[in-house]
């Protein structure tokens, strides 16, 4: 008996139908398998893009559900397109068997064919779903981690069920026979359903992992355990503090932005060994709690503070809650830890002042600090400056990292190694095999002649400023590409339009690229003076690409800064 079947004239299910379901045959079976198993099919694999978002904000449901709100269409199209595809498929297969029993071919074996079709009718149709509406030049594309793969299964488990539960509802209905599936309507709901229902076996999985990690780590008593946290400058300062440190002990950092409890754990189980004598560990923050969480993993003797700011402020929302968050891995230090501290002349110097254990100041005044510099030039080459620690002394110093906010990320590296034992000399030679880190202030020639900024990683205010006062060293003409910054909260507009202004006095052209984003940024450029034939807005940074090769010289300087990623890409 088909499904197709299980109705009579009045659209009502008899006692005959009833006890037919309750001792199906096998062709029964696969019927309703194929019924339930259509939208399920479809959904799973038109639900990648979904997913993407998901595993974008570390599959955290609030950041999740603020994506989908950033980006409706990605978010809803896909469990529209897919009911209608249901519909299709099942009308498809209700007239295939209509003519097999036509021409007498109607039986099991038959039955069973429709059946396997419509599903693999049903996994193509999502694939094609997940290719239409997922990101086609992701930056960070989706990964089939570990993570995952599970979530896959619970989310097939999650959708079979819903599926199940929609047919015995329609059957038992005067909607039997009714062909149309509405809960992958609910898509990017029940990927959440299944994200939650995960977690507690990824919460299960995830501290397995961190006490291996941490079991090792702890288990090298002579290994020094490095603490870095900042609004920013964290990822810069760790190199930093990598490559001086490397001129006497074997170091290890963490790789790229890995600032995570996973991140961090996956580099202690997989990259650290007993040879090691220094680790360094990158903590980033996006909760009150999170740097409070990485120091239960890392257990640090030394914690360095690099900043706080304008940052994460979506999550956040003030910055004082940024600096109680970040204040964490000083409280996490032991009694006879050491603390590091730029003199921001704000929170930071605030934090160091009300900090009791050993603690270092840097900044530019010798008066207040405990290491300073003075006597700074700064170029299109890098930097150079004199470095001075309290009670140590003085030595020149010779950088290839462009802007004079990179001196004060080397203060604090240099602080920390001279209170490890380096020398002068030692730690000066370390300074000068610094190598810009990738996407930040990095300096490239592109083929064509012009010179490149590349500053396209997670900018902020101060970091764009201090991107500007860079481009501001170079001849003219200097060109910036940008979209602007994100994750600033409900002072994102207000931010986004002083750096319009800021643009103004730095730079010649300004190609913007956004849309609602864009709107303060031209604002501010237009409060700033600046030249309405040399304000270009675009879509995309393929359109200021293609924009950028029609109006530069081979004498000019592009700036790249900030690349958003591939969700607060605006549609």
């Amino acid at each position: 008996m088909s499904p197709d079947t299980m109705v009579n004239t009045s659209g009502n299910m008899n006692l005959l139908h009833l006890v037919e379901i309750m001792n199906p045959s096998f062709p029964d079976i696969v019927d309703i398998a194929a019924y339930i198993l259509v939208p399920v099919l479809c959904c799973l694999f038109g639900a990648k893009g979904i997913l993407h978002y998901f595993q974008l904000e570390s599959y955290q449901f609030p950041g999740y559900f603020r994506t989908l709100g950033r980006n409706k269409k990605h978010a809803l199209l896909p469990g529209i397109v897919a009911v209608v595809f249901v519909v299709i498929i099942r009308l498809g297969g209700y007239f295939a068997n209509q003519l097999l029993y036509g021409a007498g071919l109607y039986h099991g074996v038959t039955r069973i064919i429709v059946d396997v079709l419509m599903m693999v009718l049903a996994a193509l149709a999502g694939v094609f779903i997940s290719k239409l509406f997922t990101e086609k030049k992701a930056k960070k594309p989706f990964v089939i981690t570990g993570r995952v793969k599970r979530l896959y299964v619970v989310l097939f488990i999650v959708m079979t069920l819903v599926s199940v539960a929609e047919y015995f509802l329609v059957r038992m209905t005067i909607l039997a026979g009714f062909r149309l599936s509405l809960w992958p309507l609910l898509l990017p709901l029940v990927v959440a359903l299944a994200g939650l229902l995960a977690w507690p076996i990824e919460k299960l999985i995830s501290e397995c992992y961190f006490r291996d990690a941490r079991r090792k780590l702890l288990a090298s008593k002579d290994l020094i355990r490095i603490g870095i946290t900042g609004s920013y400058g964290k990822t810069s300062v760790k190199h930093v503090l990598g490559t001086i440190l490397s001129e006497k002990f074997t170091t290890l950092i963490t790789p790229a932005s890995f600032n995570t409890p996973m991140g961090v754990s996956r580099t202690i189980r997989e990259k650290l060994t007993p040879s090691y004598q220094v680790f360094v560990g990158e903590m980033g923050a996006r909760h009150v709690g999170d740097i409070k969480e990485m120091c239960r993993l890392v257990k640090p003797v030394i914690g360095v503070i690099t900043s706080v700011g304008p940052q994460h402020l979506e999550t956040f929302k003030t910055i004082q809650r940024v600096a109680k968050t970040k204040y964490e891995l000083i409280q996490a230090l032991p009694e006879d830890g050491r603390s590091y501290f730029y003199d921001d002349g704000s929170f930071c110097k605030e934090m160091y002042e009300n900090t009791t254990i050993d603690k270092t100041l840097c900044g530019t005044d010798e008066t207040t600090s405990d290491v300073w510099y003075s006597d700074v030039s700064v170029s299109q080459s890098g930097c150079s400056f004199i470095l001075h620690i309290r009670d140590k002394g003085s030595i020149p110093c010779q950088t290839r990292l462009l802007g004079q906010h990179n001196i004060s990320n080397i203060m604090l590296a240099a602080a920390v190694a001279n209170d490890l034992g380096l020398s002068l000399r030692q730690i000066a030679r370390g300074i000068e095999k610094l190598q810009p880190v990738k996407n930040r202030l990095e300096l490239m020639t592109n083929p064509g002649g012009f010179t490149i900024i590349n500053d396209a990683f997670n900018s902020n205010p101060v970091g764009a400023k201090a991107a500007l006062d860079v481009l501001s060293q170079f001849p003219q003409r200097r060109i910036i590409i940008t979209p602007g910054m994100v994750e600033l909260g409900n002072d994102e507009e207000k931010y986004n339009r002083e750096f319009g202004k800021q643009i103004a006095g730095a730079a010649d052209i300004a190609i913007i690229i956004g849309k609602n984003r864009a709107t303060p940024i031209l604002e501010g450029l237009r409060e700033g003076g600046f030249a309405e034939e040399n304000m270009y807005r675009v879509d995309s940074l393929d359109d200021s690409t293609r924009l950028l090769h029609t109006i530069v010289k081979p004498t000019d300087t592009v700036l790249y800064e900030n690349d958003l990623p591939d969700h607060y890409q605006e549609a």
